[in-house]
């Protein structure tokens, strides 16, 4: 499955660091900005989440929630924001289900093995639980910025 723009984004409760708990529905009203990123305290995802960390002034300011997820655990995630200081919330979908929903769990290949992962991708889900915007296949160079741009055009 695949989510587009125009299309209503799937509902999902995931546990988070810290022990808590998010959800979609819980969030109605609120700009939602759902990133999609492969593993914790990598490379490309530290630089991707410190983004997002460094530029979160001004998506609180235009009433946008960023959320990103992965499927490391909640202890993992615990240690990654601790790190880094990620002043945001980082979702565990440690089965894969949520990722399957947005339709960014893929076939992947490294070193010539296949394994299935997180494809990175952005999402902008507007206050009605509809989404505006898709980022798939993220390079992280200038991403945050340009889906903050976004953001504020809603």
């Amino acid at each position: 499955m695949s989510v587009e723009v125009g299309s209503p984004a799937p509902d999902f409760t995931m546990p988070t660091d810290g022990g808590g708990e998010v959800s979609l529905s819980a969030l109605r009203g609120k700009k939602v900005v759902l990133y999609f990123y492969p593993k914790d305290d990598t490379s490309g995802c530290t630089k991707q989440a410190c983004g997002f960390r460094d530029n979160l002034p001004d998506f609180s300011g235009v009433d946008a929630v960023v959320i990103g997820v992965s499927k490391d655990g909640v202890a993992s995630h615990d240690k990654f924001k601790k790190k880094y200081e990620l002043p945001f919330t980082l979702a565990s979908d440690q089965t894969a289900g949520v990722a399957e929903k947005y339709g960014v769990w893929k076939e992947k290949s490294m070193y010539g093995k296949k394994y299935m992962g997180i494809e990175r991708t952005t999402f902008l889900i507007d206050g009605e639980g509809v989404v505006r915007g898709v980022w798939p296949k993220v390079k992280v160079d200038g991403h945050t910025e340009e889906v903050l741009k976004a953001v504020r055009a809603l």
